[in-house]
């Protein structure tokens, strides 16, 4: 994971030096663990399972890398037996799959892998990154491919030369982070001259009053993630029922669903039943165990990207609002 290339783009968060690599165990051929330290400043930051680790392992995160080392394989295309992550990573990014062949992509905010596995069928040399202990999930499932380098790293500081990859994306991370626009802002900045970046979030609308996370999200603040994962575990499968019956409904079911604190892909994604109802307690705790969930507007997606300086600005929404544009 930690070889040779990667350690060529890694940059110190805190003052962009370079990094050199000490093996825990010198004279060892390939060491897992020892530290990358900052020829400047020299601040270190250790190397574990051969993943750099630039942030502290309890973070506004943590449920997050609870959450994709509990499911972690849940939603990888490979396992479901589906193309759902492949799907919805080209209908966002709007690249073409040849095009990542033998290129660097920054996958920000990987959970545990499911559009960096995408990537990597490609032929992309991937960089995949998470603040939380996700990390640990995405080397379970795809650490073996030696196209991939994992990092686990803040947005807001991400550990990177400037214009290293070719290719940027950042799904299902941006509204789950404190401040949404600095997030998005860090993102230019590791993309090379000509290269593609492509972000969602959840959209901002009037009918947000009436989804039911929101409703529910305030009396849960403060409640441990174990003790919401048991919580969801247990009431979901008991509620599951009702929210497919109503969720079924002609004309009106897919408005209604919302109005439920359950996610349902009953009639959207083509699971089994047993696959429904896992990636129903998944997604019921993802929405519902966040510390920040801040959705945007479609317009201010366009304007941060034509502000960042990009070309060929696309805001849209697809469900969620995506942006995409060009450097």
């Amino acid at each position: 994971m930690l070889n040779s290339e990667l350690l060529g783009i890694l940059r110190c968060p805190e003052c962009g030096s370079l990094l050199t690599f000490e093996p825990s165990q010198m004279g060892a051929a390939v060491s897992m663990e020892g530290l990358v330290r900052c020829k400047d400043s020299g601040h270190s930051f250790p190397v574990r399972k051969g993943i750099p680790r630039f942030v502290p392992a309890e973070n506004y995160a943590v449920n997050f890398g609870f959450q994709w080392n509990e499911f972690r394989k849940t939603q990888l295309d490979h396992h479901s037996g589906t193309t759902v992550s492949r799907d919805r990573f080209f209908a966002q990014s709007g690249w073409d799959p040849a095009d990542l062949r033998g290129r660097w992509v920054l996958d920000v905010g990987c959970g545990s892998g499911r559009f960096a596995e995408v990537a990597l069928s490609c032929g992309a040399k991937v960089v995949a990154l998470d603040y939380s202990s996700a990390v640990d999930a995405v080397a379970d499932n795809l650490g073996a491919d030696p196209n991939l380098g994992i990092v686990q790293g803040d947005v807001f500081k991400l550990p990177f030369a400037p214009e290293s990859f070719d290719f940027v994306y950042c799904f299902g991370v941006l509204q789950h982070t404190p401040d949404v626009r600095r997030a998005f802002d860090s993102l230019p900045g590791v993309l090379k001259r000509g290269g593609k970046l492509a972000v969602d979030v959840y959209p901002r609308l009037l009918g947000n009053l009436f989804v039911g996370k929101y409703w529910v999200r305030p009396l849960l603040k403060g409640m441990p993630h174990e003790r919401l994962y048991e919580l969801v575990g247990k009431l979901v499968p008991k509620t599951y029922p009702v929210a497919r019956f109503v969720a079924r409904i002609p004309l009106v079911g897919r408005k209604l669903r919302h109005l439920l604190p359950i996610s349902i892909y009953d009639g959207i994604f083509p699971l089994s039943a047993e696959q429904l109802l896992e990636w129903s307690v998944l997604d019921t705790f993802d929405m519902l165990s966040p510390v920040h969930d801040h959705p945007q507007s479609v317009r201010s997606l366009r304007q941060w990207f034509r502000e960042a300086g990009l070309r060929d600005v696309q805001a849209f929404r697809l469900g969620v609002a995506v942006g995409r544009g060009r450097k």
